[in-house]
């Protein structure tokens, strides 16, 4: 009998609810407002988010029904497959068995329309007519533009300055659905003109470009596609999907790997298992892989920060390398953010998940290396999952035992050749984390109590 190489779930079984892993935490330290230093309140958040979506970053049931218009937008791409990579197990010689969760098979190419559908829908079921936004290496961007369009929205987006440059198609894509795109730092907004002195831009840069706009218009509002509870929130159909197809293979993960840069993507894969863990007292390990030369989980500190760099948003408990530090220009253009996800970071911080830093270069060695076996061409975001994996998977062969990993392989990297083409020219380097410039920018960090 031939052995399975893929686990397809039909239509009827896409989850109908988001798993909310707050409800099984302890309460976290509150987001504040930066002025009052107060938990920040509905009203706080009412000038630029939809009281739907507001109601989710606050909510404490376990679980939140989704839209069926929300679904019907799902069914175009959902469920997702899951890959058991035999190929890759032959060529690591490794007794692991390996699968990845394959985001890639939506129409942006990535995990991201899983919240950005919602998050149109909730905006525009609340009357607002145009959404803006920031995005990283332009998966979010298109993914928002894509969602804006398929509920008869405008999109605006500020695309750090650096993946604007280096990822011309994902440009494209935007402004195939419709969405206008601006090069961040822009001249167009006071935040953008204040960090005029740091051309490649950030994703905190632009975060500030995008509430400004928003927050200074009537008729629109402003959507995130990391970090906060409601984005992770509609993330978990991709871990709710795992469980059913790890079923459906017969087994169960013992390590679960994911990139990390705000979190999304790793929330949306992991938090239905971290419940099981939570609930049932499973023994599932948690690796987040995050780049070197940005490594928010793994060096930085433990504190109230701004989301974003010139300080509009509330205050938020987590990991950072400090509001204004500037990431160094790595391909991985969606991981480069000074902080995290406070739930993830909370997760970090009591030891359930396990933060690992990983250069560029191994990472793109990795991807390469996964693309001659398995087919598919990774992102530069999930390549760095993959070379964690590989890690796990020689610890594996090292001890003789068949564990089970689990890849979160977030999106494709059509739009990423020249990244490609740069590490198959030998061009690709390791860039430098400035040890001088995350202690300086932690100088900065907003007067706040240490969150406990």
């Amino acid at each position: 009998m031939t052995a399975e190489t893929k686990y397809l779930l039909p239509e009827s079984a896409i989850p109908r609810q988001w798993v909310n892993l707050l409800a099984d935490l302890p309460p976290g330290p509150p987001p504040l407002h930066p002025a009052t230093k107060q938990p920040v309140g509905p009203d706080d958040l009412a000038p630029i988010f939809p009281m739907g979506l507001i109601e989710q970053e606050v909510a404490t049931e376990p679980e939140i029904a989704i839209p069926e218009e929300i679904l019907d937008v799902y069914r175009l791409w959902r469920p997702t497959p899951l890959y058991r990579a035999r190929r890759l197990e032959r060529d690591l010689d490794t007794p692991a068995h390996i699968y990845s969760k394959y985001e890639g098979v939506s129409p942006a190419g990535s995990h991201k329309p899983n919240t950005a559908v919602a998050q149109a829908y909730y905006n525009k079921q609340a009357g607002v007519a145009k959404l803006i936004t920031e995005t990283g290496a332009g998966q979010w961007g298109s993914a928002l533009a894509l969602a804006c369009r398929l509920f008869g929205m405008d999109c605006e987006v500020f695309m750090v300055g650096v993946s604007y440059d280096q990822k011309p198609y994902r440009r494209a894509l935007i402004e195939t659905w419709g969405g206008t795109v601006h090069r961040s730092p822009s001249e167009l907004t006071e935040a953008g003109r204040s960090q005029a002195a740091h051309p490649s831009g950030s994703l905190g840069i632009a975060i500030s470009e995008a509430v400004e706009v928003a927050a200074g218009s009537d008729d629109a509002n402003y959507s995130l596609g990391s970090v906060l509870n409601h984005v992770c929130l509609h993330q978990t159909v991709i871990g709710q999907e795992v469980i059913d197809q790890q079923e459906m293979a017969g087994e169960y993960p013992d390590v679960v790997v994911g990139c990390v840069g705000g979190g999304s993507n790793f929330a949306g894969l992991s938090y239905p298992l971290v419940r099981r863990r939570v609930r049932d007292g499973l023994e599932t390990r948690f690796v987040a892989a995050e780049p070197a030369a940005c490594p928010t989980l793994t060096r930085g500190a433990y504190r109230y920060d701004f989301g974003d760099t010139v300080g509009l948003t509330p205050l938020m408990p987590m990991y950072t390398l400090g509001h204004d530090f500037v990431p160094p220009p790595v391909h991985a253009g969606g991981l480069r953010y000074h902080g995290d996800a406070p739930s993830l970071c909370g997760l970090v911080k009591e030891g359930i998940v396990e933060p690992r830093a990983i250069q560029q270069t191994a990472a793109f060695e990795a991807a390469v290396r996964f693309a001659r076996v398995e087919g598919i061409i990774p992102g530069p975001e999930p390549a760095h999952a993959l070379r964690a994996a590989f890690d796990e998977a020689e610890e594996a062969k090292e001890a003789g035992e068949e564990r089970v990993i689990l890849i979160g392989l977030s999106g494709h990297g059509h739009f990423d050749m020249s990244a490609y083409e740069a590490y198959h020219a030998g061009k690709l380097t390791d860039l430098e984390f400035s040890e001088a410039d995350m202690e300086s920018a932690l100088e900065r960090l907003p007067d706040a109590p240490v969150p406990g």
